[in-house]
């Protein structure tokens, strides 16, 4: 039987990668989305290519009932949910003396909160099958923290905390709670960037040059699988060396 995976925000960026990456290693994928649209189609076109079941799921994370459903759409197709990954992400970055209350709620409803709502209603199936994956993306701005950026930054930040709480709460279960922690990664996001920004924050980075979503996929990969079976807690930096 191949295990299934949950990504939400699967259709663009970085969900998207860890989605192919994790369906060429066999998994069964979920993706879920607000509005049909053009990636969606040609992503189930690409994971089917890959001999795995694919299915999409139509619902805002931030939504505790849209969350309930979607999950029980997937366990009445497939029964069972081994790997969640929490991706779904946006960003409305000013500096607070220019933030609206609604760009800060905004963020931290899809970004945390959304977390929150899926994993909520994804733990009780983990339980009873006693084995699981979750897997977060943080950011190294919940680290480090980002001039213009004080929403995503406490969503960020807030994901780190919310993984090491259930991670002690779910371990006894074999249910292995991480998160991944990404640097500038090259995606939609950061392709409005202007040049002269990009260069200035490639000299931040020791290495010298800009992440690949792939790099990302890759790390998510291996936190699913049976290779990171006595990892628990932990926030993993993928950012070239940028915060050491």
């Amino acid at each position: 039987m191949s295990k299934v995976a949950f990504i939400t925000g699967g259709t663009r960026g970085i969900g998207r990668e860890i989605a192919i990456t994790l369906a060429e290693n066999g998994f069964d994928i979920v993706v879920n989305y607000r509005e049909q649209n053009d990636l969606l189609s040609s992503l189930q076109e690409e994971i089917k290519s890959k001999n795995v079941e694919f299915l999409s799921v139509q619902g805002d994370v931030s939504k505790y009932e849209d969350a309930e459903r979607m999950i029980k759409e997937i366990i009445d197709k497939f029964a069972r949910i081994d790997v969640l990954v929490n991706n779904a992400g946006i960003t409305k970055d000013t500096l607070i003396m220019r933030m609206q209350k609604e760009d800060f709620e905004n963020v931290v409803n899809v970004n945390l909160v959304g977390t929150f709502n899926i994993t909520k209603n994804v733990v009780p199936y983990m339980m009873k099958q006693r084995d699981g994956r979750i897997i977060n993306l943080s950011s190294v701005v919940g680290i480090s923290g980002n001039a213009g950026q004080a929403n995503y930054a406490a969503s960020k930040a807030g994901i780190i905390g919310f993984t090491k709480s259930l991670a002690k709460e779910v371990g006894s279960r074999n249910i292995l709670v991480n998160a991944v922690a990404p640097g500038f990664i090259e995606t939609q996001m950061t392709d409005v960037l202007k040049p002269e920004i990009k260069e200035e924050i490639i000299k931040t980075i020791p290495l010298r040059r800009t992440g690949k979503t792939r790099d990302v996929a890759n790390v998510v990969k291996f936190l699913a699988s049976e290779d990171s079976s006595y990892i628990t807690g932990q926030v993993i930096q993928i950012d070239g060396g940028m915060l050491m």
